[in-house]
């Protein structure tokens, strides 16, 4: 029996990399997945390749409009919204003295605001249909620890925990359970960036950092979008119910807690 038979999910970032390992999960465990993107025409390929349980919706995390719309659009493809995972997230890093405002207003609109207008805007729906839902944040051992270079990710990562547990604890009341996934060092294409702004600030040849972080994982080596998905699905299923404002993570042995 597939555990999410019957559940409609909203997936946020989710035509590439960890969000679409979600959706390609979801289907697999009997849900219907909704690909919501900025990069619509992505999202459609990645919806079409998983046929008709999934469907593909424009979103952009930092516009008000756009998130209402999308998930009054699912709302109206599905009937109602299940689950929800927070997915679309940016990289940025730079020492502090060379931090700039803009970077800091872009990447907290994306990583903290659009996690929790996008979760209020669904948590407003399932309170206003009865749903009794599943709203899953995506951390980061960057939230747990601060780091050199990374301040402001950081910062936004450690902002997603703490609206996980704020909003686990407000919204239980009405049978909606939040809690959050912190993935370590992922591989996937998001990494070529990552790499470029170590490359960039710490001197080092493209690909350097990335064989360093992956050899300084306990288990032996970087995650992947599918080491993640074991925990996505756990959390949206019915074994997750007494489970509230928690943050797993799932990251080789790289932070323990």
């Amino acid at each position: 029996m597939t555990r999410l038979a019957g559940k409609n999910a909203l997936i946020t970032g989710a035509a590439r990399g960890i969000g679409l390992a979600f959706a390609q999960a979801y289907v697999r465990e009997g849900a219907r997945v909704a690909i919501a993107d900025i990069d619509i025409a992505r999202a459609r390929a990645a919806a079409a390749d998983l046929g008709d349980a999934a469907i593909a919706v424009e979103m952009d995390v930092t516009r008000q409009d756009s998130i209402d719309a999308a998930v009054a659009h699912v709302a109206d493809s599905f009937g109602q919204i299940d689950i929800l995972i927070n997915n679309a997230a940016l990289f940025t890093a730079a020492p502090i003295t060379e931090i700039e405002r803009t970077d800091v207003d872009r990447v907290f609109d994306i990583n903290v605001k659009g996690t929790l207008f996008t979760m209020q805007a669904v948590a407003r729906h399932m309170i206003e249909t009865g749903v009794k839902g599943r709203i899953i944040n995506m951390a980061s051992q960057a939230g747990r620890r601060g780091e050199a270079l990374v301040a402001v990710y950081c910062a936004t990562k450690a902002a997603v925990i703490s609206l996980t547990q704020s909003a686990g604890l407000n919204l239980i009341e009405h049978g909606i359970n939040v809690n959050a996934i912190s993935p370590g060092v992922v591989d996937g294409e998001h990494w070529d960036g990552v790499d470029a702004f170590f490359a960039k600030y710490e001197g080092k040849a493209p690909g350097q950092k990335k064989k360093e972080v992956g050899q300084a994982v306990p288990y032996g080596r970087m995650g992947t979008a599918q080491d993640l998905t074991g925990m996505a699905v756990f959390l949206a299923s019915d074994d997750a119910e007494y489970i509230v404002a928690q943050t797993y993570n799932v990251d080789g042995g790289q932070w323990m807690s």
